[in-house]
């Protein structure tokens, strides 16, 4: 049971601390999953074995340095696929009108290869709920007796017990921070913060994660000491049951016809994914929804590798003084980008300096127009195959790149048995902290 919560903990850190958002490219078939094992079985049977720097400082830096290239393959993956033929091959919407409607394409091609378009015209926006407690002297003293009190949060048909000590001279601000925070980090759809009025006062204010009115309710979250297991006092003190916002769902026109949402973010017809973020002018004024052309998808696409290349570079970068040998990665990139200047810079990318590239659009789409043979395009197909494989090399192994000191040769009448469980060493450098 200990070691299980170990495990939880160690997890739970790395998942909240350095992938906060996860996508549908970090999941993985059977044949992926062996793969990826096989690659690692190969990588490690002849490798050295080497003494690592396994400071705090290198455990961020590796860690870093994986999701960075995990980030990367993703963004390739995002654009089309990684496969030769689907590679930068998606096809990017467009919206007329971006003050109010954004728009991202996920669906496929019709059998004519049509895709529908959709005017959209908004009238509300979805909104969550804020409760908003009464205002009290941030310097003063609370009057809530020192005791252990409770109070209880309901969200979504499930309610959650919060309990805590006021303290002998405690302010009224440090209970509220101290409040916000146990809140925030229970991480059950209702954060909390605070709010001052300028004169000296400040209020809990609690927002829902949620937006949208659920059925046959006005609100998303409610909180009460009626029935708590501690003292109670809390909510009337500090006036939490106040709402200040009520929830409220997206209203708007699509293609005339009136709909609604729990959600200023959803999804047409498994085509197009669309974000509300503005409210019409008055009737007529629509936004419309389509795909762009495959130019100006290609561009598009294009644009976000570049992006996702130099972003990647941006934070290898960062850690150049204090770990030397992120230089081998920078010159590794840089390296790559030299095997296609030629290509490149006919392409309207210029080389800059530590390896970053940028990308001139106009140049881009002449050359494409021009591009018969479509040599061009193979070019950024051949750079984007050399980065993908080289993130995932940096995947498998991040260790890599991490100051160390070599202890022994591997045998080198070639007999040595796989070893495929040697990247535990960048396994434990996340439990070293915790265990």
């Amino acid at each position: 049971m200990a070691y299980s919560a170990r495990l939880d903990t160690v997890y739970n850190h790395y998942l909240t601390t350095y992938t906060p958002k996860t996508s549908q490219y970090d999941t993985h078939k059977k044949s992926e999953l062996r793969r990826i094992y096989n690659s690692i079985v190969k990588l490690n049977k002849e490798s050295p074995l080497y003494m690592l720097d396994t400071s705090r400082e290198s455990r961020e830096f590796v860690v870093e340095l994986k999701e960075g290239a995990r980030a990367l393959h993703n963004t390739i993956a995002s654009l089309g696929g990684l496969n030769e033929d689907e590679m930068l091959g998606k096809k990017a919407a467009f919206s007329s009108n971006e003050n109010i409607v954004s728009a991202i394409y996920i669906g496929e091609d019709g059998p004519d290869g049509s895709v529908p378009s959709y005017d959209i015209e908004v009238t509300s926006l979805a909104s969550n709920q804020v409760n908003v407690g009464s205002f009290l002297p941030s310097n003063g003293k609370t009057e809530l007796e020192p005791d252990a009190y409770s109070f209880d949060v309901s969200v979504n048909g499930l309610s959650y017990e919060f309990q805590y000590n006021v303290r002998e001279g405690e302010t009224n601000r440090k209970l509220q921070e101290r409040l916000a925070r146990l809140i925030s980090n229970a991480d059950i759809g209702v954060s909390a913060d605070l709010l001052e009025d300028g004169k000296g006062s400040s209020s809990l204010r609690l927002i829902s994660a949620s937006s949208g009115l659920n059925v046959n309710k006005d609100y998303i979250f409610q909180v009460s000491d009626d029935k708590t297991s501690k003292r109670s006092g809390t909510i009337d003190y500090l006036g939490l049951s106040y709402m200040y916002r009520a929830p409220s769902n997206a209203e708007f026109l699509l293609n005339g016809e009136p709909h609604s949402a729990s959600s200023n973010h959803f999804t047409i017809d498994k085509t197009f994914e669309i974000s509300l973020n503005g409210i019409s002018d008055g009737p007529g004024d629509v936004a419309q929804i389509g795909l762009k052309t495959d130019l100006d998808s290609l561009t598009e696409n294009v644009g976000s590798l570049t992006d996702g290349y130099n972003s990647f570079l941006d934070s290898a970068t960062e850690y150049s003084e204090s770990h030397p040998r992120s230089g081998k990665l920078l010159n590794e990139m840089e390296h790559i980008c030299r095997n296609y200047q030629e290509g490149l810079e006919d392409l309207g990318f210029t080389l800059e300096e530590k390896g970053r590239l940028k990308m001139d659009e106009d140049t881009f789409r002449h050359s494409i127009l021009a591009d018969e043979s479509h040599s061009r395009f193979s070019t950024i197909k051949d750079f984007t195959n050399s980065v993908l494989r080289k993130v995932d090399q940096i995947s498998l192994d991040p260790m890599e790149y991490v100051d160390k000191k070599l202890v022994a040769y591997k045998n080198p009448a070639g007999h040595n048995l796989p070893a495929p469980y040697m990247t535990c060493t960048y396994s434990g450098m996340l439990f070293s902290s915790f265990c």
